[in-house]
């Protein structure tokens, strides 16, 4: 009985300690968030979307290109199986994560914990999620969590009602922030690699042809969005698959 109680307060102090070293590692994680999260509102705005919505959006939904592109077909009128769809294709590199992310977990740990930690699985926080030696630490997710998640949510909604009070022409100029967000996101990758250019060159060319082609320019913003998006990705993972670790050392 005793040995039980003294494993279970070190167990408490060890979860206290993975929390605040989340919460401190999540710090700039948050600050980061809250400034795309702030474009991000301008384009909520113009979907037509109230601070509550934008921030209730940004609640559930903690990932960039998957609000972007929902907002975007909300604005088209998109229906909402098309916002299921083209959000699903746009935060599918997440199921790969959480894959990679249930190897870090320890046999033992409980339903629950399993289930929050995934709810809130993006690129930043499971790097540094991943990153941590040994089992991973559900309180440590927890405390990023803490300050990721509200400065997300806060940001959007204050991008909303900014985009509200300010002038037409201002909101213009910062909506052009989120897209300076996607090119410094393809811009390295294209740099590094001549495939990547050639397809994002490619989905340009592709998404302007798509308009004016007598049969899918028929279609509505988000299906069109939805068809080349699928087309392009798979073609690519078909024809110009990518090497694994040991293939490349190998070479």
């Amino acid at each position: 009985m005793y040995t039980k109680e003294i494993d279970y307060s070190f167990q408490t102090k060890t979860n206290r300690t993975a929390l605040r070293q989340g919460f401190r590692d999540g710090i700039p994680i948050g600050l980061g968030y809250f400034a795309v999260s702030f474009s991000l509102g301008i384009v909520a705005r113009n979907a037509g979307l109230s601070p509550f919505q934008g921030f209730l959006a940004s609640a559930l939904c903690s990932a960039s290109a998957g609000e972007y592109a929902g907002f975007t077909l909300i604005a088209a009128m998109g229906t909402f199986l098309e916002i299921a769809v083209i959000t699903f294709i746009t935060n599918a590199r997440y199921l790969l994560m959480s894959c990679a992310l249930s190897q870090k977990a320890d046999p033992a740990l409980p339903l629950r914990h399993r289930l929050l930690t995934s709810f809130y699985i993006t690129d930043e926080l499971f790097a540094i999620s991943i990153a941590r030696p040994g089992f991973m630490n559900p309180y440590y997710t927890y405390g990023a969590i803490l300050i990721a998640s509200p400065c997300w949510a806060f940001g959007t909604a204050l991008g909303v009602i900014a985009g509200n009070l300010m002038p037409l022409r201002l909101v213009s100029a910062f909506s052009v922030a989120l897209y300076g967000m996607f090119l410094a996101v393809i811009i390295p990758a294209a740099r590094k690699e001549k495939v990547i250019a050639g397809l994002i060159l490619l989905s340009f060319s592709a998404s302007f042809g798509a308009a004016y082609l007598p049969v899918i320019s028929n279609l509505s913003d988000g299906t069109r969005t939805i068809i080349l998006t699928v087309v392009i990705s798979a073609s690519a993972a078909i024809l110009f698959p990518r090497k694994s670790e040991e293939e490349r050392t190998q070479v």
